[in-house]
């Protein structure tokens, strides 16, 4: 889906591999999560909401959206299996910046903010790998946009 910004520029599709995350990270993010049932199509957030933490989607589809200010639908993603989803605002503490919905029978689990911090402070390396997440998304926000 294509859509112009305020400025009239157009966003393209963002890359749904800049969620994915590396296999072990999903692996141990696992192990301290809990799951989401998704008997039918669920809201995990919406967009300006906040941020309680980070889901990781194993099985099915989550849809991504950003709406602008004026309910204009700026973009639309499906996020593949082994995408980690509101990381963002989950690392900083902020709102939501993405609305996103499980489809009917997507395997998701749910990490808390508390157990993200946790995590990275005890286990290094599965923080760089979190960043490597982050990082994915800014580049694939600036490709979108530029």
């Amino acid at each position: 889906m294509n859509a112009s910004t305020p400025q009239g520029k157009t966003f393209d599709k963002i890359d749904p591999a800049s969620f994915l995350a590396d296999p072990e990270l999903v692996r141990e993010l696992r192990k301290h999560a809990t799951p989401v049932p998704c008997h039918s199509d669920r809201v995990l957030f919406r967009q300006d909401d906040p941020s309680v933490g980070a889901y990781i989607l194993y099985d099915g589809g989550v849809t991504l959206s950003l709406m602008a200010q004026d309910g204009r639908s700026l973009f639309a993603v499906q996020a593949s299996p082994g995408s980690v989803i509101g990381l963002p605002g989950a690392i900083s503490n902020k709102p939501y910046s993405l609305s996103a919905t499980a489809l009917a029978g997507a395997q998701v689990s749910f990490i808390s903010r508390e157990g993200l911090t946790n995590l990275m402070n005890s286990e290094p390396l599965l923080a760089l790998k979190l960043l490597e997440v982050l990082a994915a998304e800014v580049r694939a926000a600036r490709k979108a946009i530029l």
